[in-house]
């Protein structure tokens, strides 16, 4: 008896062993992988504030020889269109992602209902379209011709404005996370369908609906395509497509530069390198500083809309 007492206490040492060095191994290899994942972002915003001609001669440091900001005052030549756009594309961003989240929210609460009669219909429904997209010249066409929403700040928002994929993760969160018996004892109690989804349903499923808010408001923030199909006013032209333009023209000045001597002289002045690596950072930074807001939600809502419902 004691020599199996001592087998156990050995073996129960072994595994407390084997689990802390596991723990230490994960812990370090998930350290360098966050690491990874933040360099090259810290990598950009040195090169954009590098010189240009230390990137021709010298090619990318993370320490260069000469700091410079030309880059950004370059980008501050269409400071009053960058600051306009920057407000198109965060009430673009806010507004979208609000409406998203509600829609996608109320229709996954619906078909994640037992008693309702029509959710395998409303569910099939759902997933067809997200199977079978119309594609661009339909949607080309209901927005331009049937909404006429060109040159419309809602062109940029409708479109968007209902996501299945956010349909999916929240009808499986509601049906693991808001117990049936709860929903039954507020209906008892004489609570209605839109009571019991806003003062019970909601404040339960936070996780999840800040996790499809964060999805959506990434969709809408980098979004440009929409832009350039149905956008031709340049008071509401969002950051991103705007950004495009810029780029665009830099390098439209660039290959143009040797039919003159004035205009090789104007493109010698422009940091292109450094201007691309300025132009990722102002369209990344903002959304970049808003994620640790949601980061402690969007880490439990991943995790359990990642369960199968």
């Amino acid at each position: 008896m004691a020599v199996l007492r001592h087998k156990k206490h050995i073996t129960a040492v072994d595994i407390r062993s084997f689990s802390a060095g596991a723990n230490l191994f994960f812990n370090i290899f998930l350290a360098l992988f966050a690491i990874s994942c933040l360099v090259p972002f810290i990598f950009i915003i040195i090169i954009s504030l590098t010189k240009e001609t230390d990137l021709t001669i010298f090619g990318y440091q993370f320490w260069p020889k000469h700091f410079s900001i030309t880059s950004y005052q370059y980008l501050s030549k269409f400071g009053s269109q960058v600051v306009r756009s920057l407000g198109v594309t965060i009430f673009v961003t806010v507004i979208g992602t609000i409406m998203n989240t509600m829609f996608s929210a109320t229709y996954a609460y619906a078909i994640s209902r037992n008693e309702f009669r029509y959710r395998r219909f409303f569910t099939m429904f759902a997933l067809v379209s997200m199977l079978f997209a119309p594609g661009m010249i339909p949607t080309y066409l209901v927005v331009t011709q049937m909404l006429n929403l060109r040159d419309n700040v809602w062109a940029l928002i409708l479109p968007m404005a209902f996501g299945v994929y956010n349909v999916l993760i929240m009808r499986t969160f509601y049906k693991t996370q808001v117990p049936d018996a709860i929903v039954e004892s507020a209906r008892i109690d004489g609570a209605g369908d839109l009571r019991i989804f806003a003062q019970i349903v909601v404040p339960l499923a936070v996780p999840g609906i800040a996790t499809i808010s964060l999805f959506t408001a990434l969709g809408y923030w980098n979004d440009w395509m929409n832009a350039l199909l149905y956008i031709n006013n340049d008071n509401l032209v969002p950051l991103q497509y705007l950004l495009v333009r810029i780029q665009n023209n830099m390098d439209a000045l660039v290959k143009s530069a040797s039919q003159s001597a004035q205009l090789g002289a104007a493109a010698a002045q422009i940091p292109t390198e450094g201007t691309r690596m300025a132009m990722v950072v102002i369209a990344t930074l903002p959304i970049a500083l808003t994620y640790p807001f949601f980061q402690k939600y969007f880490v439990k809502g991943m995790t359990i809309g990642g369960v199968k419902g």
